[in-house]
């Protein structure tokens, strides 16, 4: 690859130290951002060799000049790397943002501490616990301690010079027992304490160390004989350690961990993090990246663990991955489980990861459809002249064998698909022998009747299945129901797939690897199929009622008992009237020969 002198020069020049490098273009315009554990190694690596990504060939094309931070440690490097690329967005960076206020649980500090939910960060002195991803946890956690420690929510100043001067009394909180009223002085300020150390701990994840202390006063509480108070710790342990049961997922012995693991296509990479306390996945965060070069699932899970980190607070010495990495964290151990718990915790985390993998290309998938959906009712619009979008089609078909049986179909479509739990059929009800276009004026118009005076929505377009005379027929049931106006209607000719509108004796041909004409076979075979199962249902029926139904002393019970027997009327027709008397008695089976 061919550089310029001036880039030749500064590559010569590299430290082989850690540092953050910047690429500028012609108009001085920031590029890229990266880290380097060797910058001359790193930086090099762009000019020194042919890229498998078009997108990274083409930025370093577009390399005019590079400048070089450097730094004291990789540590420093990947920190520093971090908020440059969100403070100046480069155009090839990705961009780890997250533009969501997240949850927090606050211990306030003030006399008589409160504990409650807030999205906000005040810088007072308070103890902030979190952020937490999932609203619900955090209103189930508070819910839990507020079970088992009557804490206060008013937001009045305790001091105790304001309760000496006895300046409040107790409120509904204290007569119904979720307070003990420090308000007036009923609970020590050291009790109180007592309590919020306990919270802290849970909140920590640090469960068993709580539960261990509530033992030591249960114990207590018995060897005084104050058996009532030993039982009401006793029932705050039992609840302790339900809450756990329910939280505990792996050893109890994993605790304090990260847990970090990704998954990725050609597009995207998806990183999943919990974070573990005393075997409880105490918060998790899921995380999509859309690649921008060609970036490896190395680079990217660096950037995802220094940036959820620093969001996140955390300062866990220890995390897990799925994969190994070269870079290091100061005060942070990383390696790849492979057997035991911590393995399965880390299986767990990468079917979190896989599992928004997943749900990202189903979205996909649903976006593509509703986008190709949306393209082939543009089309059809156009096609056709309609006056706005058929996102709703119905499509008619007649069916009879020599005027027997006759019946008709309706199916309907929505948005280009088929919806089938709309689908009707009809029996022709008026019409005697095969006249096609009576049976169509008939179910068109029993069809919009029924719509209009249950006042339900209209189609925006009408398919008939046959040429000018079937859509002349569908026509006078419109124009009957004063609803020639509202709908558009045309006819779909079999033969050469002509379409025909109401009032044009010539038709159009539609572009026979059109969107339009499929979806409209598509909507003539649909009534098509759906017709023909009914017509072929209803002609058995009567098959039946015709051969066996009309015998003097045999009911439809016996029909039904001779058919599931023989399989069929024909077969039952051909029996001896040993197989018949066997199965339904002499008298019955002479009957049925008779026949």
């Amino acid at each position: 690859m061919k550089t310029s002198a001036e880039i030749q020069s500064v590559l010569l020049n590299l430290t082989t130290e850690a540092g953050v490098y910047r690429f500028y273009d012609k108009e001085d315009g920031l590029l890229y951002i990266g880290k380097a554990k060797n910058l001359k190694r790193r930086v090099s690596s762009y000019f020194n060799r042919e890229h498998d990504s078009f997108k990274t060939t083409y930025m370093v094309r577009k390399i005019d000049r590079i400048e070089i931070l450097v730094v004291e440690t990789e540590m420093d490097a990947l920190l520093l790397e971090n908020n440059l690329i969100k403070k100046y967005q480069p155009r090839y960076n990705i961009l780890l943002k997250d533009d969501k206020t997240y949850p927090w649980i606050c211990i306030k500090k003030e006399p008589f501490p409160r504990v409650f939910y807030t999205r906000t960060l005040i810088k007072d002195g308070s103890e902030y616990f979190g952020p937490y991803t999932n609203p619900k946890l955090v209103n189930t956690m508070l819910s839990f301690i507020r079970q088992i420690y009557p804490l206060r929510t008013c937001k009045f100043n305790l001091s105790q010079d304001n309760i000496k001067a006895k300046k409040f009394k107790e409120c509904l909180e204290f007569h119904i027992g979720n307070c003990l009223a420090p308000c007036v002085g009923k609970q020590k300020a050291s009790d109180y304490e007592k309590d919020i150390t306990q919270i802290r701990q849970i909140l920590k994840g640090n469960i068993r160390t709580v539960v261990q202390h509530f033992k030591d006063e249960m114990l207590n509480f018995s060897e005084k004989m104050e058996y009532e108070k030993a039982q009401l710790v006793k029932e705050k342990i039992e609840q302790l350690e339900h809450y756990q049961s329910k939280s505990s997922i792996v050893s109890p012995t994993i605790n304090d961990v990260d847990v970090f693991c990704i998954a990725s296509d050609k597009d995207y990479a998806y990183v999943n993090f919990f974070k573990v306390s005393s075997g409880a996945i105490i918060q998790a965060h899921a995380m999509e990246i859309k690649k921008k070069l060609d970036e490896s699932d190395e680079e990217l899970l660096t950037m995802a663990i220094t940036e959820i980190r620093q969001r996140f607070h955390s300062t866990s010495k220890e995390a897990f991955l799925n994969i190994p990495l070269e870079s290091s964290w100061e005060n942070l151990k990383v390696s790849v489980p492979k057997i035991g718990d911590k393995y399965k915790l880390v299986m767990l985390c990468y079917r979190n990861a896989k599992n928004l993998q997943k749900d990202r290309i189903r979205k996909n998938e649903e976006l593509r459809h509703r986008l190709d959906n949306r393209r082939v009712l543009e089309q059809l619009q156009s096609d056709l002249r309609l006056k706005e979008k058929p996102r709703h089609i119905e499509c008619f078909d007649n069916s009879n064998i020599q005027g027997t049986n006759p019946v008709a179909a309706c199916v309907v479509f929505r948005n280009a698909k088929p919806s089938k739990k709309e689908y009707r059929h009809f029996n022709i009800k008026t019409v005697e022998g095969p006249d096609d276009f009576a049976s169509m004026e008939e179910v068109v118009f029993r069809r919009y009747k029924r719509l209009k005076e249950e006042e339900q929505d209209f189609p925006q377009l009408i398919v008939i299945d046959g040429g000018k005379g079937q859509l002349s027929s569908a026509r006078k049931s419109l124009e009957k129901l004063g609803l020639e106006h509202t709908i558009a209607i045309i006819g779909i000719a079999k033969r050469l797939e002509e379409i025909y509108f109401p009032g044009d004796s010539i038709p159009i041909y539609l572009d026979k690897r059109s969107e339009s004409l499929k979806v409209i076979q598509q909507l003539r075979n649909e009534a098509h199929r759906f017709g023909i199962n009914h017509h072929r249902n209803r002609r058995s029926k009567n098959s039946l009622g015709t051969s066996l139904d009309g015998i003097q002393g045999i009911g439809p019970k016996t029909v039904d008992k001779l058919i599931s027997h023989f399989g069929s009327v024909k077969r039952v027709m051909k029996a001896t009237e040993k197989e018949l008397s066997k199965l339904v008695g002499k008298s019955k089976a002479k009957l049925i020969l008779r026949k």
